[in-house]
């Protein structure tokens, strides 16, 4: 991903110049310029090898000695969790507690509680308050929405002569 934005921020960067200098040229440039950043020639570099076997240090002799028991029950290979770590069972049992109280009641019951908790900012006021004068409307019967809404007496509308030869479309 890395390397997709730095080409493209290279292109960007040559069309502006091109762009400059010659506006027609900089549609001549390529979108996408092929870079190789691996080479995949063959290596004559390498360093001559020894065919005779070579005797073992002392140093090598142990650490294989050392990283030869991989068991996983061997007390030398434990690695801690970081909650007890001089005890291997409580160890991970408090990882697993942590683990169960982050995922399952962090974010699975904080995410239901954050999705169903009340509205105490009040921002959905306007669709209660409509479903309200709904109910009430129809218990009163009259009609949901009311042909005069606004009375009609009270609208000033423009005259004739202040229309003009404007068109209304109703």
């Amino acid at each position: 991903m890395a390397t997709l934005l730095r080409s493209l921020s290279l292109q960007g960067r040559s069309l502006r110049v091109l762009s400059k200098v010659h506006p027609t040229k900089a549609t001549a440039v390529p979108f996408l310029k092929h870079k190789a950043l691996i080479s995949t020639s063959k290596k004559n570099k390498d360093v001559s090898a020894s065919i005779e076997p070579m005797e073992k240090s002392a140093d090598l002799k142990r650490l294989t000695e050392h990283f030869e028991n991989t068991d996983s029950k061997n007390e030398e290979n434990f690695t801690s969790y970081g909650f007890e770590p001089g005890d291997r069972d409580t160890d991970w049992f408090y990882y697993n507690l942590v683990m169960f109280g982050v995922f399952t009641i962090g974010f699975c019951w904080g995410g239901f509680i954050l999705a169903y908790m009340p509205d105490y900012k009040m921002l959905d006021w306007c669709q209660r308050e409509a479903f309200l004068e709904l109910e009430r409307r129809e218990k009163e019967g009259l009609p949901l929405v009311d042909p005069n809404y606004v009375n009609v007496d009270t609208i000033e509308l423009p005259s004739d002569e202040e229309l003009g030869d404007e068109e209304i479309i109703i």
